[in-house]
C-alpha cells in the first residue's frame, strides 16, 4: 500500500516485522468476549505508569462501552499469539466537527512482556491499512512526554512513533499530572494520503471490513474462536 510523507510524495511503510509472522501472530477486530483480556492489558498502564494520564481503571462495563462506541465508525484491532490476545490499537475522532473528519487519533496498548517483539508494529500496520481503506488522512496520536525519563515514563512511545513516520507537532508544557509528578503532552502526526480539493467522504470501518479480511490483513471472526 502506498503512503505519502508531508510533501506528497509517496513513502514506504514496512510490513509488520516476519519474526511477528513466523511467531503465529495476526491481527483481528476486536469482539464483545475480548473485553475483559484487553482491560487486563490496559490495567498496568493506569495503575504504574503515566502513559496513560488515566488515574483509575475503567469498571468492564464502562470500558465495553468505551470499544462499543469507537467501533460505531473506525477499527479496534487486537493482536493474537499463541491464542492470546497480546496487544491492541484503535482509532478514534480527533475532533467532532465534520471538517475533522478525516483525521483520527491513534492508540496503542501492548502487554509489557511482548516489548520488542513487533506486536505494536503489526498493530499499526493493520490500523493503518484499515483507515487508508476508510478514505482517512491524517493519524495524531497524543502522547505523554517527560522532562526527563522516570520510572513512570519514558520516550519509549514518542521513539515508536519516529519510527513509523510520525512527526512531532505540537507540545504541551506541564498539563498532566500523576503520581505526584508534572509531565508534558506532545501531539504527533502522521499522513497516510493526498489532501486534494475533491477529497472522498469517509467509509465506515464496517463497510471495507470484510475487504481488509478477503486481503488477509485482518482475520476473519469465523475463523477463530475465543
Amino acid at each position: 500500500m502506498t503512503r505519502y510523507n508531508e510533501d506528497g510524495a509517496e513513502a514506504s511503510l514496512e510490513g509488520a516485522v516476519s519474526r511477528t509472522e513466523r511467531a503465529g501472530v495476526f491481527i483481528k477486530t476486536v469482539s464483545a468476549e475480548d473485553t475483559q483480556r484487553l482491560l487486563e492489558i490496559y490495567k498496568p498502564y493506569v495503575e504504574e505508569t503515566a502513559i496513560t494520564f488515566e488515574y483509575q481503571v475503567p469498571s468492564l462495563e464502562e470500558f465495553q462501552e468505551r470499544v462499543r462506541r469507537i467501533q460505531k465508525r473506525y477499527p479496534y484491532l487486537a493482536a493474537w499469539k499463541d491464542g492470546k490476545i497480546v496487544g491492541y490499537a484503535y482509532a478514534s475522532p480527533f475532533k467532532e466537527r465534520a471538517a475533522y473528519d478525516w483525521a483520527v487519533e491513534t492508540s496503542i496498548y501492548v502487554c509489557r512482556t511482548e516489548k520488542g517483539n513487533g506486536i505494536g508494529k503489526k498493530l499499526y500496520g493493520a490500523l493503518e491499512e484499515a483507515l487508508a481503506a476508510q478514505h482517512i488522512l491524517n493519524l495524531n496520536a497524543c502522547i505523554a512526554y517527560p522532562e526527563q525519563e522516570d520510572e513512570y515514563l519514558t520516550l519509549d512511545s514518542v521513539r515508536f512513533h519516529e519510527k513509523l513516520g510520525y512527526r512531532m507537532v505540537g507540545e504541551f508544557l506541564q498539563c498532566g499530572y500523576k503520581f505526584e509528578r508534572w509531565y508534558h503532552m506532545v501531539w504527533m502526526e502522521k499522513h497516510i494520503g493526498q489532501h486534494v480539493k475533491n477529497q472522498p467522504p469517509i467509509i465506515p470501518f464496517e463497510s471495507v471490513r470484510e475487504e481488509l479480511e478477503r486481503k488477509e490483513i485482518l482475520k476473519e471472526e469465523r475463523r477463530f474462536s475465543l
